[in-house]
């Protein structure tokens, strides 16, 4: 089967690329700009008659969206920007599925609560309540693709990182091996997501929609597990949790090469301390822990659990 990934040279572009080697299904990695080394279509998403074009061309039968305006703080003054990448692309993306009866998987956030008090895992029927430009876009994004009428899996995470792009794990293995003191907020309670389960999870729902068009015998009109599910990783954590983490694990993986490599990161002191030491034009979700019931009980995923994530994806870091 052809599968077009979009965003392929982002964090989880890249698992995506890892997971898919040694796949009899054919992936065509697409981005709005090349990497030397890494083979890349370029499509630009907010042009629908380019998706069309690509989708007859290549015989595109599932669309697995990784692109996104992510930056949470620069959304609040590119509010258009952020609309046209995360609502307008994904409802350009689901028609283009539409067309040839497809399926669009598609990844949203955990962005799209906060607004509304609560302290207890969020489920998928929440009613999302976002309180910033980055989180009112993207559940656009996700009204958008539900009202094209396309068979659709809307994959809500959390707090993602990997080896590559730039993010939280690596800020802070860089941070705790070249400062004497760090200072990290305690307020915000979620669950860390390494992109690579993510991505095997995404292959798990793929191989799920190919075994039941081969039932169907390649009638299939409509997928019975279209809808909304959350992925993470298993546990809670705050971000001073989450870099303490980083630290210890780091501490524990150095050898004297990797020290003069990476630095040496048991020095730093890292201290607990409130949202409001860090002023932001957002309001970040206070408790964005996402329930994994009905993604685990749907499709049989077992998740790890976010420590043992963690170890993994520094080993492969410090490994590069």
């Amino acid at each position: 089967m052809n599968i077009l990934v979009t965003g392929a040279n982002g964090q989880l572009g890249n698992e995506m690329r890892i997971v898919s080697k040694g796949s009899t299904d054919h992936y065509i990695f697409t981005d709005v700009v090349e990497v030397e080394g890494v083979g890349t279509t370029l499509l630009d998403i907010t042009d629908l008659d380019a998706i069309r074009s690509i989708v007859k061309a290549q015989d595109v039968k599932i669309i697995v969206n990784c692109a996104a305006y992510t930056n949470v703080d620069a959304a609040e003054s590119n509010q258009e920007l952020a609309e046209k990448l995360n609502a307008t692309a994904p409802q350009n993306l689901a028609d283009a599925m539409k067309e040839v009866g497809g399926l669009l998987i598609h990844i949203s956030t955990d962005y799209v609560f906060g607004g509304d008090p609560y302290n207890t895992p969020c489920r998928e029927d929440q009613k999302g309540s976002p309180t910033g430009v980055y989180g009112l876009t993207k559940l656009h994004g996700e009204q958008n693709i539900i009202n094209s009428g396309c068979e659709y899996v809307i994959l809500r995470t959390a707090w993602l990182y990997s080896e590559f792009g730039k993010n939280f794990v690596k800020t802070m293995l860089n941070l705790t091996a070249t400062k004497p003191q760090l200072k990290v907020v305690f307020d915000q309670v979620g669950t860390p997501t390494y992109a690579y389960d993510l991505a095997k999870a995404i292959t798990t729902i793929l191989e799920d929609y190919k075994k039941e068009i081969l039932n169907s015998q390649f009638s299939i009109v409509n997928y019975s597990k279209t809808g909304i599910y959350h992925f993470s990783n298993e546990g809670v954590c705050s971000w001073y949790d989450f870099t303490k983490m980083i630290q210890m694990i780091a501490s524990e993986l150095e050898t004297p090469e990797t020290a003069e490599t990476f630095g040496t990161h048991g020095a730093c002191e890292v201290l607990p301390c409130h949202s409001n030491e860090f002023p932001s034009p957002v309001t970040r979700p206070a408790y964005s822990v996402l329930d994994k019931t009905k993604i685990k009980e749907t499709f049989g995923i077992t998740i790890p659990y976010w420590t043992d994530s963690l170890q993994k994806c520094i080993e492969n870091f410090k490994s590069l």
